[in-house]
């Protein structure tokens, strides 16, 4: 869902008025001073989408506000210069890994809870993924961003619902989800499903959740590339909608970047998860990189070619 920022900017290079609102994004300060150097054929961003349970906490449902960082999201998108292509990977975020400044191994989560430069950090540690740029957006404007769009169309097989997060899904059909009903979506990890005569949870949880999301990303930008052909002044909303809940690292210009990932959006972007095996660690369910997984990450690192799917 972060990368809509970065989608909707490359639509609007041209107008004066998308320049002056990208201007006044937020910046993270220090993040740039952890950032990989320039590759020559592949950059990488890492989208962060930061909650609150002002909404809901996707686990239990209890809203209030919390204490620190907490990352809902975390994804790397992928843009390969020589091809014009682009990709998703999903990073869980229960995946146990080490942490810079701190004993031991906890949920790659956790590390946000330092700032945005630690969780850079341990990605390009951890995973050997170069990190090159970063964007962070706060669930409210994801929430924003759809309702100025007037709404994304997903299509459910079945009722489903997630009581946490508020989704409720009557019976099987194809909806357009307004933000409010969008963002109960994105962010389920109990969602469930109704058939042979009862409610059945996702066994995958957080690696549906995650599925899940990279489709919606893909249907929120493919919606914006078509109201914008439509209509390009829509651009100026559009990015308004979600200016005041988004920072980007101190070096990225939204509208450079997105000129040339334009082509990209609209061919559509890749869509790929981390392979995990799920272990429990001192009493605390966690994922482990499963077999496969060189795989994925040798492509998002930009030394293998694209894993088979």
């Amino acid at each position: 869902m972060v990368a809509l920022l970065v989608g909707v900017a490359g639509c609007i290079g041209v107008l004066v008025a998308a320049r002056h609102t990208v201007d006044a994004v937020a910046r993270v300060p220090g993040v740039a001073d952890t950032l990989s150097a320039a590759s020559v054929s592949v950059d990488n961003y890492l989208l962060v989408g930061s909650d609150s349970r002002e909404f809901g906490d996707p686990n239990t449902g209890e809203t209030g506000q919390v204490s620190g960082n907490r990352s809902d999201t975390i994804m790397v998108l992928r843009y390969d210069r020589t091809t014009g292509t682009a990709a998703l990977l999903s990073i869980p975020r229960d995946l146990y890994v080490t942490v810079p400044g701190h004993e031991g191994k906890r949920r790659i989560n956790a590390a946000f809870n330092d700032g945005p430069a630690v969780l850079v950090r341990t990605v390009q540690q951890e995973l050997g993924i170069p990190i090159h740029h970063y964007v962070e957006i706060d669930f409210t404007g994801f929430e924003r961003l759809v309702t100025a769009l007037g709404g994304v169309e997903v299509c459910f097989r079945r009722p489903t619902k997630d009581e946490n997060t508020g989704l409720a899904i009557p019976k099987a059909g194809c909806y357009v989800l307004d933000g409010k009903q969008a963002l109960a979506y994105a962010r389920s990890r109990h969602y469930q499903e109704y058939r042979n005569g009862g409610w059945h949870t996702d066994p995958t949880s957080d690696l549906g959740r995650s599925k899940r999301q990279r489709d919606f990303v893909n249907r929120c930008l493919q919606a914006t590339l078509a109201q914008l052909k439509t209509d390009p002044f829509r651009a100026g909303d559009l990015v308004s909608a979600i200016g005041d809940a988004v920072r980007i690292d101190e070096h990225l210009d939204p509208i450079e970047a997105g000129s040339s990932l334009r082509r990209a959006v609209g061919d559509g972007l890749g869509e790929y998860s981390l392979p995990v095996v799920p272990a429990t660690v001192d009493g605390n369910a966690v994922l482990l990189l499963g077999d496969g997984a060189e795989t994925v990450l040798a492509y998002f690192r930009g030394t293998g070619p694209a894993p088979t799917k």
